[in-house]
């Protein structure tokens, strides 16, 4: 691809296959006017391999629509399209600009006390649904590819104390109790617990598979029961099915039954997330060392993956031994908050000497 000014105009000038073709990118600006010509050229290749008709006039909804239709927008991801829609939905994929962002950002915020990483996360999966439209030959390039997120601001993960969770467990209904203490004994997230399977514990080595995970990661890891998760498993038992279950019925949402027992217990505000957090804070204070951690809650990599990763191999003897340290560690704390509450309380009355 080539550039020529004609007057202040820049022009792109293309060659495929010996045959020129010029577009006016519509600039005096040099740099603006090599992404148009690039992204002509790219079109120009697309029609050349015969790739499906660029169809830029389609509405965001319309595509969308479509990427929801191929199965590759889960529930969460139609959260977020739930906000992105009604503002991006009836604009044409090439209206679609970073300008346009900045007035989705104004408007989100001004409608509601949202923080900067919602509006990044409902953002990336525009992106990434205009993504499917460039792999599926609808537009030449991705408008919003190298849209810079805004920065987050660092927050504060709640993490619930051993006499909270006291407090929490009573509190909730039965089918909650049995689900806080998986999330607190595993640190698994709530839809993998959710989607626990019986066919995936094993009772006589004391493992629980996971059944499903969000992230490749997660999938099938093996977590070493705790005592007390194992007599509860074991009270329970089935042979197959759903593990958590409310009337017979496999659990999908729990939102309702967890703000109850706050409410109940007199509790601050904590998400059920946090018990995720929660896990992992306790297995650091137990003393377990950071990649057992990670295979053990599943965390993915990313590109924070170092060379140092792909030699580390976690074994079993190492998780359940992660896992004694965390039992040693809460019963622990439960004594010491009993002798706590029941030692006396110190007075600063002198006491009564004895008459002789």
């Amino acid at each position: 691809m080539t550039l020529y000014k004609r007057g202040s105009i820049w022009w792109a000038y293309v060659f495929i296959d010996g045959e020129r073709h010029a577009k006016s990118t519509g600039t005096a600006n040099r740099r603006h006017a090599q992404t148009i010509g690039q992204a002509f050229e790219e079109e120009l290749n697309l029609r050349r391999h015969q790739m499906p008709k660029l169809n830029p006039e389609m509405t965001v909804d319309e595509l969308t629509a479509l990427f929801i239709s191929e199965g590759l927008a889960k529930t969460y991801s139609l959260d977020r399209l739930s906000h992105v829609l009604p503002f991006f939905g009836e604009m044409k994929l090439l209206e679609v600009d970073k300008a346009s962002v900045r007035r989705y950002r104004k408007e989100r915020h001004e409608a509601s006390t949202i923080k900067v990483a919602t509006a990044n996360r409902d953002l990336s999966v525009l992106r990434r649904v205009l993504y499917f439209g460039v792999e599926e030959g609808y537009i030449a390039a991705n408008p919003l590819a190298r849209m810079q997120m805004e920065r987050e601001r660092r927050t504060k993960s709640p993490v619930l104390s051993v006499r909270e969770e006291l407090i929490l467990l009573p509190a909730g209904s039965p089918h909650l109790q049995k689900i806080v203490i998986c999330a607190l004994d595993t640190g698994m997230r709530r839809g993998e617990i959710l989607a626990q399977l019986w066919e995936d514990i094993d009772f006589d080595n004391r493992i629980l598979y996971v059944s499903r995970s969000k992230t490749p990661e997660g999938e099938a890891r093996e977590i070493p029961l705790t005592r007390r998760l194992y007599d509860l498993l074991f009270a329970m038992k089935q042979e197959k099915g759903s593990v958590f279950t409310f009337r017979d019925e496999p659990l999908t949402e729990i939102r309702r039954a967890w703000k109850a027992a706050l409410r109940r217990g007199k509790l601050r505000h904590f998400r059920f997330h946090d018990l995720r957090h929660t896990a992992n804070t306790r297995l650091t204070l137990a003393g377990v060392m950071q990649e057992v951690r990670r295979e053990l809650m599943g965390h993915t990599l990313g590109k924070s993956r170092d060379v140092n990763d792909r030699y580390t191999n976690i074994q079993l003897p190492e998780k359940r031994d992660a896992i004694r340290k965390l039992e040693v560690w809460h019963e622990t704390q439960i004594a010491e908050l009993a002798q706590t509450e029941t030692a006396p309380a110190e007075t600063s009355e002198p006491q009564p000497t004895a008459q002789p």
